[in-house]
Order: structure tokens, then sequence, then C-alpha cells
């Protein structure tokens, strides 16, 4: 059984508390881990220290722009945006992959700069070293207390915050390096080390900013998981078929376009039932997709030129207009009491209901007499009467 809309409503609601709860938990500690790492710093004389605990107050920003994506970015649909705002994420994703480039690229220059110019430094003492080993320790905590949270409510951006959080444990390192290489008289290891993570970082940054542009022009779901997808809609009692299905990505949810072939007689109200099941098992199949909007064809057109894009075939009105212009006189047609059409194979199939016929007419006979009647509208497919007040 399927879970209602409410059931989803709260789902969401539960991952956003959770998102929001590991986020503040991960200001609180960017907090403690700045001021810590700045006091440690000015005591000893440390400008590593210093900067990293600038670093840190910087994290605080983004925890802060990470709530506000993700309360908005899940929040319901409405009127100007009938999708939803999973694009909100989407877009912070991006903005957090070029903080991580910028801050990349930044420790890389300062450190190469001051490998340059040789500058010396003092030693720092066991206190500084002890500070940089606690932050590094809850730094890297929070990225795994992170990263976690964020595969469990499936959200790209705080997948990225986690990075975010691992960066800085990484200059973390680089300076913790840097104070022992110094304690030790081998100040020019630090900077060293602070270009390789500088180039780390950046990789990670470069990667977020990849997968979020994917996003942003539309790129499919991966093909394993379309051709999952596509077996469990064929699966469907009442599906002859499936084509032209297409996926794309909207935060951490998906959205599904896709043509449903059905047999090519049954009523429009049972073919848009089939096509609501379908719906209905690919949504437990796949709690990530957010919108399914199915496509009825009661033929394969697979490959084949879009219909709307073809010549178009008469209507209800101009068919029965053309058919009392052909079939006037005749009795058959003038006893009708409903009529059925089928548009199939570029043609028009014609079930014509009558009450009844003459003794000497069957039913064969009298199609027979309307498909001669009908003389030059060779847009009629097959034509076949029936006795009975029809399916109309």
């Amino acid at each position: 059984m399927g879970r209602s809309p409410h059931d989803a409503s709260v789902d969401e609601g539960a991952k956003t508390r959770e998102a929001h709860k590991v986020t503040l938990i991960g200001a609180v500690i960017d907090f403690v881990v700045g001021v810590a790492k700045m006091v440690a710093g000015f005591i000893v004389g440390s400008t590593a220290l210093v900067a990293d605990g600038i670093h840190s107050f910087s994290d605080i920003l983004t925890d802060v722009f990470v709530i506000a994506a993700t309360h908005f970015g899940r929040q319901a649909p409405d009127s100007n945006h009938p999708y939803g705002h999973g694009r909100i994420e989407t877009l912070a994703t991006l903005w957090l992959g070029s903080m991580l480039i910028f801050v990349a690229g930044g420790i890389a220059w300062a450190s190469l700069t001051r490998l340059i110019a040789g500058d010396p430094v003092s030693p720092p003492g066991a206190w500084a070293i002890g500070i940089a080993i606690i932050a590094l320790l809850a730094k890297e905590w929070i990225y795994h207390y992170t990263m976690r949270v964020a595969k469990r409510v499936n959200s790209r951006l705080l997948e990225a915050n986690a990075w975010h959080s691992r960066s800085d444990a990484l200059s973390t390192v680089v300076v913790l390096i840097g104070l022992v290489a110094t304690q030790f008289g081998a100040g020019w290891m630090d900077a060293v080390a602070a270009i390789m993570v500088g180039l780390m970082v950046g990789q990670i940054g470069g990667r977020l900013i990849w997968q979020s542009s994917q996003e942003l022009i539309d790129t499919a779901l991966p093909r394993d998981e379309r051709h999952r997808m596509q077996r469990v809609a064929e699966a469907v009692p009442g599906v002859n078929g499936v084509h032209d299905l297409r996926t794309r990505t909207l935060g951490s949810l998906a959205l599904l376009d896709v043509h449903i072939v059905v047999p090519p007689r049954v009523t429009v109200s049972e073919a848009h039932e089939i096509g609501n099941e379908v719906s209905r098992q690919l949504r437990e199949a796949f709690p990530s997709l957010t919108d399914v909007t199915f496509h009825i064809d009661p033929e394969d057109d697979a490959d084949e030129t879009e219909h709307s894009r073809r010549p178009g075939m008469p209507l209800r009105g101009d068919v029965e207009g053309m058919l009392d212009a052909a079939w006037h006189d005749l009795s058959v047609w003038r006893s009708r009491v409903a009529l059925d059409l089928h548009y199939l194979d570029n043609q028009v199939d014609v079930s014509v209901y009558v009450n009844t016929l003459p003794d000497d007419l069957s039913l064969d006979d009298a199609a027979g007499e309307l498909r001669h009647a009908a003389g030059d509208l060779d847009w009629i497919g097959r034509l076949r009467v029936w006795e009975g007040p029809g399916k109309g």
C-alpha cells in the first residue's frame, strides 16, 4: 500500500529538523573551536592558529546559510514554484563548492608564499599543539556526523557542508604539522603540507560544483536506475509497453515523465487508472520520486515523429458532419444511438451503435453499406455496426 501525501510531508519535516539539528551542533562546535584556536594562537604567538580560528568562525556563516537553504529548499510547492523549491539546495551546494575552492586557493597561495619567503616561526609549545589536536578531533567528528545525516536525508547540501567541515579539519592538520615541525626546527614542512591540503580541498569543491551543475542542466538519473523504473512500470497489469522515460533531479528529489502504452480500445478511465497504478508502483519503489507525469498511448509510437507535429485527424464534430453528409439517407445511420471513435494507425476506426436493424439486414451487411457510401473518406479505418446502446 502506497504512502499518503501526509506521510510524505511528515517525513520531509523530520528530515528538515534532523538537518537543522546537525547543522546547529556544527555551528556550536565551530564557535568553540574558533575561540580556542584564536586564544591559543594569541597566547603562543602563532599566526597560523589565529588564521585557522578565523577559518572556523567563517564556517558559522555557512552553517547559517545551510539552515536557511534546507528550510526553504524543502518547502511544499506553491503557485510560483509548482515543482517545489529543491533548486535552492542545488544553488546553495554550488555556492559551498565555490567556497571550498576559494578556501583551497587561499591555503595554497598563503603556504606557497610562506615557503618562498622562508619566514621564521617561533616554537609554539605543547599548549598550541594540544589545542590543534582537540580542534582536529572535533571537526573530524562533526564531518562524519554530518555526512551520516546527509546520506540519511539525501541532501547534497548537507554533504557539501560536511566536506566544508572536513576542509577545516584538513587545514587544522596543516597547522598541526606546521606546529610540530616548527617545534623541531623544520618549519618549511608546514607550507608543503598546506599546499597539498589546498589541492585536496579544491578537488572536493570542484566535485560539488560539477554535481550541482549537472542538476541545473537537467541531467538524467543513472542509467541503471532508469532501467529499473522501466521494468517496474512494464510489470503493471494492462501496460503493453513503456517508452520516452525521462528523469531529472530537483535537489534531493527526482521527477519523471513517461509514455505508457495500453490496449488500444480500453476506455479513457481504465487507461488513466492503469497510468495511476504505474505511478503508485514507481513511487513505492523509488521514494525520491516527487512528481510522476504519464502520457497514455493507445499504440507504441516510440522513435516516431511526435503526434502533435503530424497532420491532425478530424475530431468528433468534423467526423460526425462528414459521416452525416455521406450517410444521411441510410436507415442504419438514422437509427444510430451512439458513435465510438478510435484513432489508431493514422486512421479513425468507427463503431456505429443502433437500436435495431431490418430483419433482412445483418450487421456485416450494414457495415458494408456504410463503407460503400463513405466514398472518398479515406481516413476511415475499421468500420463496424453494433446492435445495442453502445459504450459511450
